[in-house]
């Protein structure tokens, strides 16, 4: 443990995996005003993997929610105010991660005004949805940084295991040549239907091996993908590789084609070339793809029940999912092959 008199920054995001994964860039950011200043990242149970051996990571901490949500989040409370960080800073609108914050003991603490415990930070900035801002962007105003300025990217730095196991799978592409699906979300609305996917698996030149990606919730629907396909270049990884080793793989593609979900934000990470269809959701509410070989694809025709939501739902709330089933498998070839000509 530190000493309690060492000036050290703590960053708290315990959501979901692409928010830990776009939280990197404040790291980044970090690193390059701070490069001697110890940082320390809270992270949900499960997702830790993403930034263990992070070089801009000094420790990371972990709360197991689902197995011990209330006892653990008073055992770190009592970590975090044994550390004496001089600056905690919360990338969330909870309260729980609002109380880690204020009680935190810490000189600065700070966090969006919509946190129900901001009135105990000692700085909270305003949380905007819209106005083209990036998630990014929303997250280092906590740094101070201008709404105005070019969002500094997320990064993921996948080890020599990592690339090693990247590899291996990269090996079986015919001629070397492989493009990454990663087929699931957790929210139906955001998820590009199966039948959809088989269309596009159906027109896909035949000399790309296909990998199908996933983590270990992901194989079966990615193992029905691939037996509906019927096509022998189709090949299923869900839950072979790490996330990180995933990434790793990604960025080797000629193409990832991705729902608005994790998949896209590690493509971001470590800039792998991204086509991100959006069903229910949109790109101006500041998730979209960040690597700079990045194309949008989402419905044509403009439906007034769209975007539904902020987050997706478990079914589309007027039963028809026309954002999602009435794309083109055209426009999704389109992109590969802009992305072949480039």
């Amino acid at each position: 443990m530190p000493h309690p008199t060492e000036r050290a920054i703590l960053l708290i995001q315990t959501a979901f995996i692409g928010d830990v994964i776009l939280a990197t860039a404040l790291l980044e950011r970090l690193h390059q005003e701070h490069p001697n200043t110890p940082v320390d990242f809270l992270v949900r149970k499960g997702n830790e993997g993403l930034v263990k051996d992070h070089p801009h990571v000094r420790n990371v901490l972990i709360w197991d929610k689902k197995k011990d949500k209330y006892l653990g989040l008073g055992r770190l409370l009592r970590q975090i105010r044994a550390t004496g960080y001089d600056q905690v800073i919360t990338l969330q609108r909870f309260a729980s991660t609002g109380m880690l914050t204020a009680f935190s003991g810490a000189r600065e603490r700070i966090g969006f005004d919509k946190n129900p415990l901001s009135f105990a930070f000692t700085r909270s900035v305003p949380h905007i949805i819209g106005e083209g801002l990036h998630e990014v962007q929303r997250n280092l105003m906590l740094l101070g940084a201008d709404k105005e300025a070019p969002p500094t990217r997320p990064r993921l730095y996948p080890t020599a295991q990592d690339e090693a196991a990247a590899a291996q799978v990269a090996q079986q592409a015919h001629a070397g040549s492989y493009i990454c699906i990663a087929p699931t979300s957790v929210w139906f609305t955001k998820q590009f239907p199966e039948e959809q996917w088989l269309k596009l698996l159906h027109a896909l030149p035949a000399h790309y091996t296909i990998f199908l990606l996933g983590g270990p919730p992901d194989v079966a629907a990615c193992e029905e993908l691939r037996v509906a396909s019927g096509q022998p270049n189709v090949q299923n990884v869900a839950g072979k590789l790490s996330l990180l080793a995933s990434a790793a793989l990604m960025r080797g593609a000629v193409l990832n084609y991705v729902n608005d979900s994790a998949p896209m934000h590690l493509c971001s990470a470590v800039g792998a070339p991204t086509c991100a269809i959006y069903c229910s959701t949109v790109p101006s509410f500041g998730f979209g793809p960040l690597s700079p070989h990045s194309w949008v694809v989402e419905l044509e025709e403009k439906l007034a029940c769209r975007p539904c939501g902020l987050h997706g739902y478990r079914q589309c709330p007027l039963g028809h999912f026309r954002c999602a089933r009435d794309i083109k498998t055209t426009q999704l070839l389109a992109v590969l092959a802009e992305r072949v000509s480039e």
